[in-house]
C-alpha cells in the first residue's frame, strides 16, 4: 500500500550546489534521497516544494515523498536523520493524501534575508548573513518593501537570461507581505508571497538597500516595476543571507 509523506526539512546550504539533483554536483535533493531510500528499503524520489540555489538555506523547507513502506513517521525522523550529514534535519513528518504535493499544493512561500550592519565583518556571520556597510535608515527601508507588496508583473526582478523561457513565463506574482526588523544588531527582510521569479528575494533586496544607500528613489519603486525593467532594479545581494523560512499550505 502506498503512503504519501509530508515532510519538513532544514539545513545549511554552503556545502552543496543548491536543492535540485545534478550530475556533476552534491545537492540537497540527491543527499536526502539517498537518506530516504536507505530507510525505506526501495529507491525514493522527493518532491521539493521550490529550488535553492547554490548557498541558499532552508529552515523549514517542505518535500513530499511515495513509498511502500510502513514505518512509524516518528521513527522515520529519528532514522532518517541518523544518516543524514550534521547540516541537513528533517524537522517532522506526516502521512497526507495521495493527491497532496509539496510544490503545487504550496498557497504561499515565505522567505528571509539577514544583513548585519557593522564597519567590521564578523566570522562567525560567514555564510549566514550579509555584511552591509552602509548606514541604514530602517523607516525608509520598510516604506521601499511596501510598495512591492500587491499582485504586480514582477519581470523587472528577475534573472533569467534565457531569452525565450522569459517571453513564454508568467511573470505575475502576488506579495502579500514585506518587511525588515531588527533584531540584535541584525536586519531580517521578511517577504511573504504566492511564489517567487528567479532570484527575485534576493533583487527585491538589492532594490530596497539600493533605495537606502541613494541610488533609488523609493517614490519611482511603482513606476520601475511596471516598466519591466531588469537594469532599473537593484543588485541581486548574495545568496547566503537568504533562508526559506516557511511553506503555507
Amino acid at each position: 500500500m502506498n503512503r504519501n509523506l509530508k515532510v519538513i526539512l532544514a539545513y545549511c546550504g554552503t556545502n552543496y550546489h543548491g536543492y535540485q539533483k545534478q550530475a556533476n554536483a552534491i545537492t540537497i535533493q540527491e543527499t536526502v534521497e539517498n537518506a530516504c531510500s536507505k530507510i525505506f528499503n526501495h529507491k525514493a524520489w522527493i518532491h521539493g516544494v521550490s529550488r535553492t540555489d547554490t548557498g541558499v538555506h532552508a529552515r523549514g523547507y517542505c518535500f513530499s515523498v511515495e513509498t511502500v513502506s510502513q514505518i512509524p513517521c516518528e521513527n522515520f525522523v529519528r532514522a532518517v536523520n541518523t544518516l543524514l550529514p550534521e547540516d541537513i534535519a528533517v524537522l517532522s513528518c506526516e502521512e497526507v493524501s495521495e493527491d497532496f504535493h509539496a510544490r503545487y499544493s504550496a498557497q504561499a512561500k515565505e522567505y528571509i534575508y539577514k544583513i548585519y550592519c557593522q564597519r567590521q565583518r564578523d566570522p562567525f556571520l560567514n555564510n549566514f548573513a550579509y555584511h552591509y556597510t552602509y548606514p541604514v535608515n530602517d523607516e525608509l527601508m520598510n516604506s521601499a518593501c511596501k510598495k512591492f507588496i500587491g499582485t504586480y508583473d514582477f519581470y523587472a526582478l528577475c534573472n533569467n537570461y534565457k531569452a525565450d523561457i522569459k517571453k513564454a513565463e508568467n511573470t505575475i506574482r502576488t506579495i502579500f507581505d514585506f518587511n525588515v526588523k531588527v533584531y540584535n544588531n541584525i536586519r531580517i527582510f521578511t517577504v511573504k508571497g504566492d511564489g517567487f521569479l528567479y532570484n527575485m528575494v534576493r533583487i527585491l533586496v538589492g532594490t530596497v538597500l539600493e533605495v537606502n544607500e541613494g541610488k533609488i528613489d523609493v517614490n519611482d519603486l511603482t513606476d520601475i516595476i511596471l516598466s519591466k525593467d531588469r537594469s532599473r532594479t537593484g543588485r541581486t545581494v548574495p545568496p547566503y543571507g537568504l533562508y526559506l523560512n516557511k511553506v503555507f499550505y
